[in-house]
């Protein structure tokens, strides 16, 4: 998998500027005032920081924007980023500038020189996450990333306080990588070892086949992987760091490969359906953060691992399928699939854990890009309190989400004349009707949230966070909400 860079923080040592190698980043205020560093860079460029600041182009800066000069005279770095920040930004400022210097530094070591910027730590974890480059298919793209210094005047406080935010950027890296690996390299099997090998970190992991599957009735998920040589899987994994209190339950789509089964998608664009297992890729990102971390909390991630395709055994339009429910489907169209896997996993998860709360993530809908774009995963809930401290924890981790409506009209939409639902409520809402069916699967008195994130999960331009394709969202917001809401002390 694809690793973060290290991380190191050591004492401010402003001499040591014009030796070190690589890359450098100095911290200027909006107002073009030089911190002790800035002030060393200065004097061994001749100058060229202060006149950056005193210039036209300075003038037009926001904070947390950085500016490179390239083979800075006077200094062994091939590179100086000067970083616009002022005494007391706020987190996700900081973690703009530092996501700007991992962008400018490219392939580079750096020392960024934080001096007795509050939270450093913040401007670490910037560079770490946005320090993403996903080569694994790449014969000329081995090298791994270069370290990251951090110069500061707490280096113990900022290792400390960097420390669990680091396991989260572990956690994103292995979603983007699980959502940005092709279909014929991540098959069902692929992705249940890699979640399986999280055993390591002190996972409980299990993985239930197919004759499972069968035996507990999870025939809507089975569905979907008929037409498929790989083998439907759901893994399990159990994070238990609280006490005797019930779990968080994630629940994930994990699609490899859509095709749309019977009800063949076009070809143009296809080939972006590898992504479709990004909230399976989402949950398992989230469980390896939190175990990396140790969080005190009880968090169980369930995944469904499918493949949809066509062929002889595939299911068909107009089938009626049998949930683990028990609860009756008209399959209306094949490729509103991603609905099929996640009942029966919500189903197996409330029976068997009885969690305090469920999540679901899928990359759902195309509806939900039509209604919020790339910038906003659509959100879905029952509960007014789950529902507030998820998007509080969204806000604050800059991942954007929004709160959309459920009501008996949509639910109404699934009325079929055959079966107890149809899978699909037609055109109008189709987000919105595709969270009422997940919504049936729901136990009255259960919290949940159902995350649309077909928008947000692998985008094809780059965001503050992340380069273009995969972004890994949700991995920060969901980790900031179980520290919120499940942990204690």
């Amino acid at each position: 998998m694809t690793t973060p860079a290290s991380v190191s923080f050591v004492e401010t040592d402003i001499q040591a500027i014009a030796e070190a190698e690589g890359h450098v980043a100095v911290i200027v205020t909006p107002e073009g005032k030089l911190d002790a560093a800035a002030r060393r860079a200065n004097r061994v460029t001749k100058g060229a920081v202060q006149r950056l600041a005193d210039s036209d182009r300075f003038a037009k800066v926001k904070a947390g924007d950085v500016i490179t000069l390239a083979m800075p005279v006077g200094m062994v770095a091939e590179a100086l980023s000067v970083v616009v920040l002022p005494r007391r930004a706020d987190a996700e400022t900081l973690r703009k500038a530092g996501a700007g210097i991992a962008r400018a530094r490219g392939a580079a070591p750096v020392t960024i020189c934080a001096g007795a910027l509050p939270k450093a730590h913040e401007l670490a974890f910037g560079a770490a996450v946005r320090d993403y480059t996903f080569g694994d298919h790449k014969t000329d793209e081995s090298k791994a990333a270069e370290d990251i210094r951090v110069m500061c005047s707490k280096p113990d406080e900022a290792e400390a306080a960097a420390a669990p935010l680091l396991a989260v950027a572990d956690g994103v890296f292995f979603t983007r990588d699980l959502v940005n690996e092709p279909a014929n390299i991540l098959t069902t099997t692929e992705f249940a070892d890699r979640v399986a090998a999280m055993a390591d970190l002190g996972l409980e992991v299990e993985v239930l086949e197919e004759d499972q599957l069968e035996e507990l009735g999870m025939r809507t998920l089975l569905s979907v992987g008929h037409g498929s040589a790989s083998p439907s899987k759901v893994a399990v994994m159990q994070w238990k760091g609280g006490g005797d209190e019930a779990p968080l339950a994630l629940v994930g789509k994990g699609v490899v490969f859509d095709t749309g089964g019977i009800s063949l998608k076009p070809a143009g664009g296809m080939e972006d359906m590898t992504m479709d297992m990004g909230g399976a890729g989402v949950v398992s990102g989230v469980m390896r953060a939190l175990a990396l971390r140790k969080a005190k909390a009880n968090v169980v991630g369930l995944i469904g691992l499918v493949e949809n395709m066509p062929s002889d055994r595939a299911t068909r339009p107009g089938d009626v399928i049998t949930s683990m429910k028990g609860d009756t489907v008209e399959i209306i169209n094949t490729d509103a699939e991603g609905r099929l896997v996640l009942c029966d996993v919500l189903w197996y998860a409330q029976q068997r854990f009885e969690p305090s709360g469920v999540i679901d993530l899928a990359t759902l809908t195309g509806a939900i890009i039509i209604g919020l774009g790339h910038d906003n995963a659509g959100v879905f809930s029952n509960d007014d309190t789950l529902c507030d401290a998820f998007l509080k924890a969204a806000k604050t981790e800059g991942e954007g989400a929004w709160r959309m409506p459920l009501g008996q009209s949509y639910d109404d939409q699934l009325k079929s004349r055959i079966a107890d639902m149809k899978n699909v409520g037609g055109r109008p809402a189709g987000s919105i009707t595709a969270a009422q069916f997940l919504q049936r699967f729901i136990k009255d008195g259960v919290p949940w949230i159902h995350l649309d994130i077909a928008g947000v999960a692998s985008v094809k331009s780059d965001t503050t966070l992340a380069p273009k394709g995969a972004t890994g969202w949700g991995v920060m917001a969901l980790n900031r909400l179980v520290a919120d809401m499940c942990e204690k002390g």
